[in-house]
């Protein structure tokens, strides 16, 4: 597909994805908030410009989210895939290294928009957003069930691609709780859509948030 029709599909849905209820969107959103956001910190908001700043800097660190058996079993009856080594403990334990269950890694992948929006870093003055893709999915480390996970964000770019649209590119990590390794590592991409009217922080304010320690955005748990 030519990169222009591409583009145009991509401003049809943005407008198709405007037409949400705001009541929706509230709703929408107050779930996920409370399931990823740390009560320290919240996502940073800044100008285009501003977010040149924070390019190679961590952004945003989800809180523990758990990985439950039930939630497991809910994604393979969505899915079709019902490998035992997801659904059946006993098997698991078994037959294979994990001692248990352990989560589809899929799944693992389907959770990054999830700590994405309290992850990742956002441009003031958007009126929508939209996944534009992942780029170099490495899954490094089974999750086994009963484990915590959360996602660690670090700006890698943030291009404008036209007056109204920009091309945000991170670095995500799902770490473990208590292992060394992450579950995955991936680049999270992001569209977003500009309203007219921007609202900017100070070059000077966000310098100095920018330099920020990271252990400031470090989670708690």
């Amino acid at each position: 597909m030519p990169q222009q029709d591409f583009l145009q599909d991509l401003r049809n849905h943005l407008n198709d994805s405007a037409t949400i209820t705001p009541e929706s969107q509230l709703r929408n959103y107050v779930t996920t908030t409370c399931l990823t956001q740390d009560d320290k910190t919240l996502p940073l908001r800044v100008s285009l410009e501003t977010a040149q700043l924070y390019i190679g800097k961590e952004v945003g660190v989800t809180k523990w989210f758990p990985v439950t058996q039930d939630r497991v079993n809910r994604f393979a009856d969505a899915t079709g895939d019902f490998q035992f080594i997801h659904i059946d403990k006993e098997r698991s334990a078994r037959e294979t290294c994990y001692d248990g269950t352990i989560a589809h890694g899929m799944l693992t992948m389907a959770l990054v928009p999830t700590f994405a929006t309290q992850g990742s870093l956002k441009i003031l003055g958007s009126r929508q957003s939209i996944i534009y893709g992942l780029d170099r999915v490495r899954f490094l480390n089974p999750i086994r069930i009963g484990k915590r996970i959360r996602g660690r964000f670090t700006l890698l770019s943030a291009q404008e691609r036209s007056t109204d649209e920009v091309l945000m590119r991170h670095a995500v990590s799902i770490e473990i709780e208590g292992e060394e390794k992450p579950a995955l590592i991936a680049d999270w991409i992001v569209m977003y859509a500009l309203s007219s009217e921007e609202t900017t922080l100070s070059v000077s304010e966000a310098r100095s948030t920018a330099n920020m320690s990271p252990s400031t955005f470090k989670a708690a748990g």
